[in-house]
């Protein structure tokens, strides 16, 4: 990211329009769609995909469900669990049986 800013020296969006402006929602799909198909991954893939993606990471790495809450631009916590499919402290401790299987002696 630091050499594209190098390159690139975005003065306000990180990924700026033809004249220093904002994407336009229509040229990010846009965008998208292209790269999609280059790359031959999900062709369902969408900019919303990023974003889900995004956020779960950063829930996965531990990053405060608040912090993810305000970075996606939600009013309501209610609305981050649901859109990041939470599970609770207690489901995320919860180890399957066949992880304590010793399978060197086999």
């Amino acid at each position: 990211m630091t050499k594209y800013r190098q390159i690139y020296k975005p003065s306000y969006w990180l990924f700026e329009g033809m004249h220093g402006d904002q994407y336009g929602k229509r040229s990010v799909q846009q965008i998208m769609r292209r790269a999609v198909k280059k790359s031959g991954i999900n062709p369902y893939a969408t900019v919303h995909t990023l974003r889900h993606s995004f956020a779960t990471h950063l829930l996965e790495r531990g990053t405060d469900l608040r912090y993810i809450q305000h970075l996606l631009g939600h009013r309501s916590i209610k609305t981050t669990e649901v859109y990041l499919h939470v599970r609770t402290n207690a489901e995320q401790k919860i180890k399957s049986p066949l992880d304590e299987l010793d399978l060197e002696d086999i």
